[in-house]
């Protein structure tokens, strides 16, 4: 066989496999077509997105479930000292935990870890979790959350009146939310 056939026939071969390839992919909805349709680009600098106060907590939504297809959530989070939430136990989503600035103790499972600047604590649905600020500064962290749907129990929660919260109240909501507290 000379080279060039050779050539042809190898392209002619591959141009059908990777056509084949692509077209089975999209057959087994591996295409991103189907999620992104109702999906749009946004771009947030630094301070934007829906900022909300939740129990002395400054929280700015930066990603919904309506900018992600319901895939996830994600938030931008301040805590101040000594400030944590306790042991609880989502049903429905897995959270990503990381730490822009300062210290947070985290609990996951059996396992109590300090968070730095630049750590990530992973917490996976059906497993008790806690955390609390340590140290004397603020803690700034990005929370996201898979799939997405928390943000409206935190939107909830922040349009609860002012002043120390209720906690049979708060219990009410999570549990609307499948959070379970233990």
């Amino acid at each position: 066989m000379k080279r060039s056939d050779f050539m042809k026939s190898m392209a002619i071969g591959l141009g059908m496999f990777s056509t084949s390839l692509v077209g089975n992919a999209r057959a087994l909805g591996g295409g991103h077509e189907k999620r992104s349709q109702n999906m749009k680009p946004k771009i947030l600098k630094e301070g934007e997105g829906e900022k909300q106060l939740l129990l002395g907590d400054w929280q700015t939504i930066k990603l919904t479930g309506k900018d992600t297809n319901n895939q996830y959530t994600q938030i931008e989070h301040v805590s101040n000292p000594g400030m944590g939430i306790p042991l609880h136990i989502h049903r429905d989503e897995d959270e990503v935990f990381h730490v822009l600035e300062g210290e947070l103790e985290i609990q996951v499972g059996n396992e109590v870890k300090v968070l730095k600047s630049g750590d990530i604590g992973f917490c996976p649905r059906g497993i008790p979790h806690s955390w609390r600020v340590v140290g004397d500064q603020k803690v700034k962290l990005m929370l996201c959350v898979f799939p997405s749907g928390i943000e409206h129990m935190f939107k909830e929660i922040a349009a609860l009146p002012a002043g120390p919260p209720d906690l049979e109240v708060l219990r009410q909501i999570s549990e609307k939310y499948n959070i379970r507290f233990v």
